[in-house]
Formats: structure tokens, sequence, C-alpha cells
């Protein structure tokens, strides 16, 4: 079975000095290192190449690397660059910085420093680039309306609603709180020819007190009761030629309920205070987080009324059994909090995204809008990090879930010559390292291996169990000196296939 190509990052190195030039060869000699002595030279390489980042020297002969490094930022798509800089001209360095670089070493300079820091810019560049891709996947998630997700509980949700919009049929949403129930009705209003120029006008039911509700929905006269100063026509009226939206209709009181069918039965509606009727025409759609069967049973709903509301009934489903669409709608949100209040946390680290994906979200959709908004506004930096999130995400119980979506490629890690061996519990029991980069990467070692084990070996799997693209997990792999123990095929058994 032929064997994948693992991506190794490629590095430009640009400076005019050969022996420079061959310390930081040897120095990242597990990544693709190209060269060059000047800016014309690196010009080329870059047109050829596509490196992932520049480790560009300030003194350059002709073009200087600051010039050069202006002249990158104008181009889409750039490589991040570390400025090389001589000891003790740290000033021009924070120029660079504040030019665009991603960071700077001073020469001379440690090995372990060099790689470091170059490890850290590569990482920010694979943000950067999964972060477009959920800005992209953004664009084609967007369902209907305003409604998002590429999920197959919400791809029969569109469908529905684009069957239901062509006709006046009324329309029962049932759903969890926070689910977007109203959104899923102003979305058969938007996609219904007939009706979305006129008005689309939502109702609370449970929001007024009884007495409140008659008057809301169908209007009343001058002087019909005390405080009624003025005739003023109901919801009904208002959305005559559109769409009426009633949402928490189990909330309605019987007295309330046997006038609402009657208007839908006849089409017209009499204001409090009148005798005389007004005809409407009027689409229904009605919502609920309560059983409305249950509440008939109880005799606190009218089955008659039930019955009529629920001509045709969609059911959404709550956010923990569509947890693909996680990324999706929490990048949605962060980028419009961001530009809401001009904030620089414009990007969600992998780690807070699997935090994101694992919990249950009881408030649903409605929930994760409020934890982003929240989140976003107490960041510090431009990604969104595991600190930023609520406490309640922080909790031990909550535990990484695997979503993996059906149209991903799978990619199976076999061992050579045995199966997989059972998990020793004390896998992620690493020993007190005083070193700590020594330490993190035996985390990293045993965390990896463990979500190796617990998806069968499935890299696919694994890589959005650990928050990583494929490619990245596969250079993650080498790294850290896994490979000799595995064999990466192309195709993974038919048991494995979602």
């Amino acid at each position: 079975m032929p064997e994948p190509k693992i991506l190794i990052p490629k590095i430009l190195i640009i400076d005019d000095e050969e022996a420079a030039r061959y310390g930081m060869q040897r120095a990242l000699k597990s990544y693709a290192i190209r060269e060059a002595g000047s800016v014309p030279e690196a010009r080329q390489l870059i047109t050829a190449d596509k490196p992932d980042l520049l480790l560009l020297d300030i003194n350059l002969p002709g073009v200087s690397g600051l010039d050069y490094l202006r002249e990158l930022q104008t181009q889409a798509d750039a490589p991040p660059v570390v400025m090389l800089t001589a000891h003790g001209n740290e000033r021009t360095a924070v120029e660079a910085i504040k030019a665009g670089a991603y960071d700077y070493l001073a020469k001379p300079f440690e090995v372990d420093e060099l790689r470091l820091v170059v490890k850290n810019a590569l990482e920010n560049r694979s943000l950067k680039r999964e972060n477009q891709e959920l800005r992209a996947a953004l664009k084609a998630a967007r369902g209907v309306g305003d409604l998002l997700g590429t999920s197959e509980p919400m791809r029969r949700i569109y469908d529905l609603i684009n069957k239901v919009a062509a006709t006046d049929v009324t329309v029962l949403i049932r759903g969890e709180s926070g689910t977007g129930k109203e959104l899923v009705a102003r979305a058969i209003h938007e996609q219904s020819h007939a009706r979305r120029k006129g008005e689309f006008i939502a109702m609370n039911c449970a929001a007024l007190p009884s007495e409140l509700i008659e008057s809301e929905l169908f209007g009343h006269e001058k002087g019909a009761f005390t405080g009624a100063a003025a005739q003023r026509k109901g919801k009904f009226e208002l959305a005559h030629g559109g769409t009426i939206f009633l949402d928490e209709i189990g909330d309605m009181s019987l007295n309330t309920q046997a006038k609402l069918l009657r208007v839908l039965e006849e089409r017209k509606v009499e204001r409090l205070g009148s005798s005389q009727t007004v005809s409407v025409d009027v689409r229904v759609v009605s919502a609920t987080n309560r059983d409305l069967q249950q509440a008939v049973e109880a005799g606190t709903f009218r089955a008659d009324l039930y019955y009529r509301l629920r001509v045709v009934q969609l059911d959404l489903p709550p956010l923990r059994e569509r947890r693909e669409d996680i990324p999706l709608l929490a990048t949605h949100f962060l980028q419009g909090y961001a530009t809401r209040y001009q904030l620089k946390c414009t990007e969600i680290s992998a780690a807070a995204l699997q935090r994101l994906i694992a919990y249950d979200w009881p408030g649903n959709v409605r929930e994760l809008r409020n934890a982003l908004e929240r989140s976003v506004v107490l960041a510090d930096g431009t990604s969104l990090e595991t600190s930023d999130l609520p406490a309640e995400f922080m909790n031990e119980s909550v535990k990484p879930q695997t979503v993996v979506a059906s149209s991903a490629p799978s990619t199976k890690l076999e061992l050579p010559t045995t199966p997989l061996q059972p998990l020793d519990e004390n896998a992620l029991q690493i020993p007190f390292l005083a070193d700590f980069r020594e330490a993190r990467r035996e985390f990293e070692r045993a965390y990896i291996e463990r979500c190796l084990h617990e998806t069968g070996g499935n890299v696919t799997r694994a890589a959005e169990r650990v928050g990583m693209h494929r490619q990245s997990l596969q250079q993650k792999l080498k790294d850290l000196g896994l490979t000799r123990r595995y064999v990466f095929g192309d195709e993974a058994p038919d048991s494995d296939d979602e």
C-alpha cells in the first residue's frame, strides 16, 4: 500500500552570510529548507516553492530585509516572517514587528530559541489557515435564511422549510429553548414567494399576562378597557399578507386558545370592544418547547387547536445532536462580536474549539452565542484560548467528543507486526520533569498515543479529537518519534467507514 505524503513545512532562509545559513539549516534539518543570499534570489524561490515561513536577515545587500518585509505585507497570503538582526539592534527589530514581522531573533541566538520561534510561527500560520477554511465553510454552510449548519439534521430542516414555504399551511416548530425556532419561522416567511413581501410579526405568548394577550393578538377599540386611550390594531391585522409567529404557544390560556382557533378557521378577527370583524390573510407559524400532546391529555391545551396548528411539524435538533456544526457556529459568532466591539480576537485555538465541541449545551445555540460574546470581550490575545472560556468549560467532566464529517477522508494507522495493545491506564501519568519543554513533549506523546488507541488507530478521527488537521498530526507524530512504530496507509477497512 503506497504511503501518503507527509507535508513537511518549508522554510526559506534569506541571509547573505553563508555560514549563518548553514548553521540555521543544520538546526532546522527536520524541515524542508531553502536558502537565498539576496532579495532578488528570494523572490524567485518564493514564487517557485511557496514557503511556509521566512527567516529574513535585516542587513542584506541591495534591498534591505526591512524593505522586503514591507513589500511582502502588500502581497496576499504572504508567509510569516521572522526577522534576524544583529545583537544590540533591537530597535530596528521592533520596527520590523510593527511592519508586520511575526517575531525577531537577535544574533547570535541559541539553537533551542530558533527552533521554538520557528515552531510557534508555523503553528500560528496553521491556525490562521484553519480559521480561513472555517470562514470559507461558513459561506458554504449557510443553509436557509440565517440558519447555519451542514449536519444531516439541519439539512433535513432546510428541506422541510423549502417545502412548506411554497404553501400556506400552518406550521408547528418544536425544539428546546435556544435551538433557533424563530430563525426557522423567519426562514419559512422569507422563502415564501407569496408572503415575504408582507410583514413578519413575532409574539411571545409567555411574555404577557393572559388579560393582555387578546389585545395584542386581536387589537382593541378606544375605551375597550381601562387604559385603552385609542384604537389599536392587533398582531393579526399587522401581519395581513405576511406571517405571524406565535412563540411559546403552549403557555396560552384556554380562553385565548378558543378565540385563536376561531381566527384560524374563519380568517377573521374581532377587536376587543367591537362587534365588527376584520378579514385577515395570514400564515400562522407557532413554536413551543413543551410536549403539546401531553398538554392535550392533561387538559391544558385544546386538542382541536393542537391539530390545527400542527398541519406540518418541524422538530429542531438540540446542539448536542449536531456537534459537527459547532465550529462553524462558534467562528460565526466570534467574528461577529469581534467586529461589533472592534476587538482583536478573531480566531479560536484548537484546544478551545475541542472544549466547545465537548460541552453538552443545555441552552443550545443561544448559550453558545452568549458564551462566545463573553469570551471574546474578555480575551487578551488574537486567538480565543481555553483560559478565555467560562468556568463550566474547565470542568473535568467535560470530555472531548469525536466529531466526524461524513465526507471526511479516512486514513488508518496500522501497527506493522502486532495489533493495537490495550491502553495503559497510567499512560497520561507523566513523571515530573524539571525541563518544561521536555515535560510538555512527553505529555503530547502520551496524549496523542491515547487518542490513537481510542480511535482505533484512525489518523483522521484522532486529528479531529486532538483538534488538528490530519497532515499536522502526521507531522506531529514524526516530531515526537512515533512514526517508527506506525505505518501510514491510504485506506481504512470497510468497518471504519462512516
